[in-house]
């Protein structure tokens, strides 16, 4: 093959390559919506049956006791592989940006068209990092899930509470719930600034 075919032969490899990425991009996020979807499902009914059973202390009891701690493994489950899912979407975003960085070199035209201040993340910053990256990681699926889901641990830790010490002022057992929730958001916080820190890591090192 002569260099005009080779690079014909490239130029449509590359192409292919970029539909695929896409592709597996947007699984990502159809991925993300339908876990999303199914825990919020699963806590929404389960507090419609608990508000049911509201009436009956002996009923409520047992039901909260077994339905909480399945809704929180559940939502532990779905925060896990949204963070997974949000990896794998900067995975296929940083293979189109290297696509696109071979699509610049075809000609004057292409590179002022595909110039990296017109493409995404990681060729141009993205609008959620504008305001800071604590808020950008709070913004994420993910951390909404984790705090709706430490919301149902708090409420678990308070009705525990309030379980073992009946004579505890009501206030006691929601400072003990809202602390659960609190240190539990900061713990998973901590999580997803470490699992995207080591994909910043990695991303780095192999452009080296």
């Amino acid at each position: 093959m002569d260099e005009q075919s080779q690079r014909t032969a490239l130029l449509s490899a590359m192409t292919t390559e970029h539909f695929v990425l896409q592709t597996a991009n947007s699984s990502t996020y159809s991925e993300a919506s339908a876990r999303s979807t199914l825990y919020v499902m699963a806590l929404s009914s389960s507090l419609v049956a608990m508000g049911f059973l509201a009436g009956s202390t002996e009923v409520l009891i047992p039901f909260a006791a077994t339905v909480l701690p399945a809704i929180f493994l559940l939502g532990i489950f779905t925060v896990l592989r949204l963070v997974d899912t949000g990896l794998e979407s900067m995975h296929y975003l940083t293979g189109i940006a290297r696509i696109r960085a071979f699509y610049r070199t075809l000609g004057p035209d292409a590179a002022q068209h595909f110039a990296a201040e017109h493409g995404r993340w990681p060729e141009a910053e993205t609008p959620a990092t504008r305001l800071g990256p604590m808020l950008a990681f709070f913004g994420t699926t993910a951390s909404m899930i984790a705090v709706l889901n430490n919301l149902v641990a708090g409420a678990g830790v308070a009705l525990l509470a309030h379980t073992l010490s009946p004579f505890a002022p009501g206030w006691i057992c929601a400072a003990a719930g809202v602390l659960g929730a609190l240190v539990l958001t900061l713990a998973f916080y901590l999580y997803q600034r470490w699992r995207f820190a080591v994909f910043d890591v990695s991303v780095a090192s192999k452009r080296e």
